[in-house]
């Protein structure tokens, strides 16, 4: 192995084993509940739940933590969700097999007053179904894990959520009902419906996918054309689960390619917008990009060399069309591994040797960086979060994971859910 690529394989495992142990210490270890980020007094976060049971395989086989030690902190999250108040009272944990947004760390009741999340219980299914798979011994332990992950799954009611309509809502509130979004567009929704496809109990019908599909945009951007979304996260999330690689639905089809392909386009465009800094931010870069819905340094208006600059606090930042204010998010480049690692890989590097953003941190990255916005003295970062985001870690283990071994993918293959959700989708060929 040559020196350079011995260096980034060891830089890979410490950023993997180090976004690891922020499962191993954010986490209620009596209900599995993760805190959403490392803020004092901050609720768990159930997409970050959903991260760290599928993190606990990764972990086993990488020696971050014994098998023994995953398979308790397992069997207390999914007895928790199993057991927790399922209901239409305003501090249940859940209705129709949702989940909260937002939980109490301690209690697991819901948090400020928040929605019923379908996206974010997909997540926290997903890493259910995870657990499932890896899961496989004949010991009543692991027995307990596959029983409860497949309870868990089928109780989930998707014909309920989607209120009477062809699509999917967002989430339902018991004080107000439905919210008035429905999924729209190409984003992380694609997990979502695969999950909501492959349903033993309340499956959709095909004309839901189709309803959904029929909203994509098709783009041309920077010299690729692709599925349009803004923010990179969306090109990320369902490929942490489902490998996309040769299978096609009847869009792909259509355009001769598949979905892993669509986000190796979008991985591009990110990096090609960053080289054109059309905003003129700083530090925008061959080897420093990405942008996605992130935190940041706002909200706040300032003058800078001249030009007034409106800054953002928490939002879902995209390309090429905005909003941008400059902030970087480091994870979701790193996100970005399995499809484009010709580009990644130096960013990575350029990341932690040149702007060593991870030298004090226990958690590897923080989560967004502005250089733009001012700083610390002499600092080339400008701005940094003083916080670590559970939804920024899990991808990052597990997707660092997907590169190095393929193993997320590998056990989903097997998922019969899943491969029962992509084929109702009417996805064909390659390994399906």
């Amino acid at each position: 192995m040559s020196g350079e690529k011995f260096t980034m394989e060891a830089e890979l495992e410490t950023l993997q084993r180090e976004s690891f142990s922020y499962f191993v210490h954010e986490t209620n270890p009596a209900n599995g509940l993760v805190i959403d980020k490392t803020a004092p007094d901050w609720p768990a976060s159930i997409a970050a739940t959903g991260f760290a049971l599928a993190a606990y395989p990764v972990g086993v086989e990488r020696g971050f933590m014994s098998r023994a030690a995953a398979v308790e902190r397992t069997l207390a999250t999914l007895r928790f969700f199993w057991n927790s108040p399922q209901g239409p009272e305003p501090d249940a944990t859940g209705y129709q097999g949702f989940y909260y947004h937002f939980l109490d760390m301690r209690n697991g009741r819901r948090a400020w007053k928040c929605e019923l999340s379908t996206v974010d219980s997909a997540l926290l299914l997903a890493g259910v179904l995870t657990a499932a798979e890896y899961f496989d011994a004949d010991t009543a332990d692991e027995r307990e894990i596959r029983t409860h992950a497949d309870m868990l799954y089928r109780r989930a009611n998707w014909h309920w959520a989607q209120n009477q309509g062809a699509t999917l809502t967002h989430g339902w509130k018991p004080e107000t009902g439905f919210l008035k979004y429905r999924w729209e567009g190409y984003d992380e929704a694609l997990l979502l419906y695969m999950l909501a496809l492959g349903s033993p109990s309340y499956p959709l019908s095909d004309s839901s996918y189709a309803a959904w599909g029929s909203t994509y945009r098709w783009e041309h951007c920077y010299g690729y054309d692709y599925l349009y979304a803004g923010s990179l996260f969306t090109h990320q999330l369902s490929h942490i689960w489902i490998d996309f690689r040769g299978i096609q639905d009847v869009f792909m089809r259509d355009k001769g390619m598949d979905y892993f392909e669509n986000s190796r386009r979008a991985t591009y465009v990110q990096q090609q917008y960053a080289i054109d800094n059309p905003l003129k931010f700083k530090a925008y870069a061959r080897r420093c990009w990405g942008i996605t819905a992130s935190d940041g340094p706002g909200p706040d208006t300032i003058k800078i060399d001249g030009i007034e600059r409106q800054f953002f606090d928490y939002l879902a930042r995209g390309v090429p069309y905005g909003p941008d204010d400059g902030t970087i998010a480091p994870w979701a480049v790193v996100a970005s591994l399995p499809f484009a690692p010709k580009i990644v890989l130096p960013a990575i590097d350029h990341f932690i040797r040149h702007l060593e953003l991870k030298a004090v941190n226990p958690y590897g990255f923080k989560a967004t960086f502005n250089p733009t916005y001012p700083g610390k003295p002499g600092s080339a970062c400008g701005w940094v979060s003083p916080w670590h985001f559970g939804l920024n870690q899990g991808p990052i283990v597990l997707m660092v994971e997907n590169y190095r071994s393929g193993l997320l993918w590998r056990l989903m293959r097997n998922c019969p859910y899943i491969v029962s959700g992509l084929r109702r989708a009417g996805f064909t060929g390659g390994w399906l």
